[in-house]
């Protein structure tokens, strides 16, 4: 991994974590980003991830950019969600399907991060306004 730059992003009153790798992909913290929905931004985190519009713009997005992306595994969540019973994290999406648009960090100054596209994503389902 290369050179990592870390900056604050302020929006919507609150401080959003941002690094960028060799100047090039932001990751953007999902996690600051869904305190403006929650004091829980893990169950905020997981109930967007369990969406099948999600699961389908995810495994869209990380066959577009990712080489090592598992497409079977990808197929059986994208079958599965929007079911009661299905669930979804970041850590069992990232573990299954190899991806890469989506990093989570464990520990201090962790959280879930993801590309800014992805992100972006995000931060317009929990608020427009975003």
């Amino acid at each position: 991994m290369g050179r990592i730059v870390k900056e604050t992003l302020h929006a919507k009153g609150i401080d959003i974590g941002i690094y960028t790798t060799n100047f090039e992909s932001e990751f953007i913290s999902l996690t600051d980003i869904a305190r403006y929905k929650s004091d829980d931004p893990t169950a905020v985190i997981q109930n967007w991830m369990r969406n099948r519009d999600v699961i389908e713009f995810l495994g869209l997005w990380e066959r577009l950019h990712n080489p090592d992306f598992k497409p079977l595994e990808f197929e059986g969540f994208r079958k599965q969600a929007g079911a009661n019973a299905f669930t979804m994290s970041p850590k069992k999406w990232i573990e299954a399907t190899d991806a890469i648009g989506i990093v989570s960090k464990a520990g201090r100054y962790g959280g879930t991060y993801a590309h800014s596209d992805i992100a972006m994503s995000f931060a317009t389902w929990i608020s427009p306004e975003f």
